[in-house]
């Protein structure tokens, strides 16, 4: 099956995508593109679908460079793929012929450039790394290595929606106690519950950062199982475990 891959005319000019899971050689509950090495698939399988989406963007498999994602607002900058596995959010460089890439399952994938530059980011952005500042770092982070804030195109892509992202009120309270403000980031729920909406928070904190086009992909991650892994619908089913959806960019 061919791979599918989205992409976004903010990023034109840069080899980019927002990989689904079709097209892949994985299957059963991780069936296609299941690309997330700390997933009980198959290594071999997690393997191959990687192969083919470095292979999409014109790269060799050990130039698509990743991070051990851990809900940080930590940010690595890159001339080379890494020796050593690295724990962070979010990577940028302005090295020609290195592929960034991140995992997500309902988090943010956000893709960054600023193609004057010759500089690009991949930020890795759930609730927590958002709330805590990822997308501004990998923002300063750009603008260390020359890119100016309001050249930079920022996009997320298929990520969980407000009406599928459900929570409770400590959820609700930690973002409040952040900025009342932010309470306009939620929509009443059953009961005591209420519904996030995660990527216009996103798009809040990068325009807040001075990223002048900032764009949503408008894929929910949670509502398209045909498409998309979802860690939320992989806990609802009572499934073991989910895939990983890799979003990745090249200069």
């Amino acid at each position: 099956m061919t791979l599918e891959i989205l992409t976004h005319e903010a990023l034109t000019g840069c080899r980019h995508g927002f990989f689904t899971r079709k097209g892949g050689a994985s299957s059963g509950i991780f069936a296609g593109l299941n690309c997330g090495r700390g997933s009980t698939d198959q290594s071999e399988a997690v393997a191959i679908n990687r192969q083919r989406a470095a292979t999409a963007l014109g790269l060799a498999p050990e130039a698509l460079a990743g991070v051990h994602q851990v809900h940080s607002a930590d940010v690595v900058t890159l001339t080379s793929v890494p020796d050593a596995t690295l724990r962070a959010d979010a990577l940028v460089t302005a090295t020609p012929g290195l592929g960034l890439s991140v995992l997500t399952a309902d988090c943010q994938p956000v893709l960054f450039a600023d193609r004057e530059a010759g500089v690009i980011g991949a930020a890795h952005a759930g609730w927590r790394g958002a709330l805590h500042g990822v997308l501004e770092a990998t923002v300063a982070a750009m603008v260390a290595l020359g890119a100016e804030r309001d050249r930079i195109s920022a996009v997320i892509g298929p990520t969980i929606s407000q009406r599928a992202y459900e929570v409770g009120p400590e959820f609700l309270e930690s973002f409040l106690a952040e900025d009342p403000a932010y309470d306009r980031f939620f929509a009443g729920g059953s009961g005591d519950r209420v519904h996030f909406d995660l990527p216009a928070f996103g798009l809040h904190r990068l325009r807040e950062a001075g990223v002048r086009t900032a764009e949503w992909t408008r894929h929910c991650t949670y509502g398209d199982p045909e498409r998309f892994f979802s860690f939320r619908r992989a806990v609802h089913r009572k499934e073991a475990d989910y895939g990983r959806l890799l979003s990745a960019i090249r200069l």
